[in-house]
């Protein structure tokens, strides 16, 4: 069925692009299935205080853990939710901190069956109103890029920390063809697309999805983990992250734990939470070459 879906937009794509273009585009926007709760996170889980919103329609359910001001923000990954964050959020409970965090549209225990970038900030948009400034983001994959999008758009946060990051949205199109066999006639029409349905009127969209693109726009500190053997999210991307921000960013690169089970690492985790922990005099000096010290697992 994949086969024939994808010979059907191949050829399709040069003579009826409109088509072509939103259905590329609606299966681009749907995750692959919604993982559970896994055993060792529910007792964190079942800590939260849930909330709901509604944003374009869908249901979407927010996590809230303690009560202080200036929270940690959590965002995950696509075909992820929320709890695969549970070490993080324990260790950040232990240090006295608050978290805050959701399942976006299609994922978890939201609703909906798809989410955007768009959709991605609205959702961190209104945590902010909610809850007010975030002192800083944890955001994994896919939550990379729509974290720096939203902090391009009126989001602030002292510091960042970027976990098997995903940095553009070429790299996203690209893993989509490749995934899907598709061709570039088929990626020219979902971009489109996205262009007529998503930004009508504004011209040169791109850039705008890029995390590299106008780091002078975001001052945040920025602590980037990577691992070499991820097979999702090429550690380049992370590199390219580290090297345009410059004495800003900090790179750490791992081994063996791919892009899912760094989530899991103690080391990764301790890493993650003394970043966020320290004060700006307390930040080690940063470089934006990979730091392997310690690492490699």
């Amino acid at each position: 069925m994949a086969s024939l879906l994808s010979t059907t937009l191949n050829i399709t794509a040069r003579v009826a692009p409109g088509p072509v273009g939103r259905v590329a585009f609606a299966l681009f926007v749907r995750p692959l299935g919604r993982p559970k709760v896994k055993p060792g996170e529910a007792a964190v889980m079942a800590r939260a205080v849930t909330g709901r919103l509604v944003v374009d329609g869908m249901p979407v359910t927010t996590y809230r853990w303690g009560d202080g001001d200036r929270p940690v923000l959590v965002v995950h990954g696509w075909t992820s939710r929320a709890s695969r964050f549970a070490g993080f959020v324990e260790a950040l409970l232990a240090e006295g901190r608050t978290v805050v965090s959701f399942d976006a549209p299609g994922h978890g225990a939201s609703g909906g069956r798809a989410t955007t970038i768009l959709r991605q900030r609205e959702i961190i948009r209104r945590l902010r109103a909610q809850y007010g400034e975030f002192s800083a983001v944890l955001a994994h994959s896919f939550g990379v890029v729509s974290t720096f999008f939203a902090l391009r758009d009126g989001i602030r946060a002292d510091r960042i920390v970027g976990i098997g990051s995903i940095a553009d949205f070429d790299f996203l199109a690209e893993r989509f063809r490749a995934l899907l066999g598709v061709n570039q006639a088929v990626e020219d029409a979902m971009r489109r697309h996205v262009q007529r349905r998503l930004f009508p009127g504004e011209p040169d969209i791109w850039p705008r999805f890029d995390a590299c693109h106008h780091p002078e726009e975001i001052p945040s500190e920025i602590l980037l983990v990577h691992d070499a053997d991820d097979d999702t999210a090429a550690p380049t991307q992370s590199r390219g992250i580290a090297a345009a921000y410059g004495e800003r960013a900090r790179l750490i690169e791992t081994s063996g734990l791919g892009h899912r089970r760094i989530l899991l690492d103690p080391e990764v985790i301790a890493d993650a939470v003394e970043f966020l922990n320290a004060s700006p005099s307390q930040t080690p000096a940063a470089s934006p070459a990979a730091d392997t010290a310690g690492a490699a697992q």
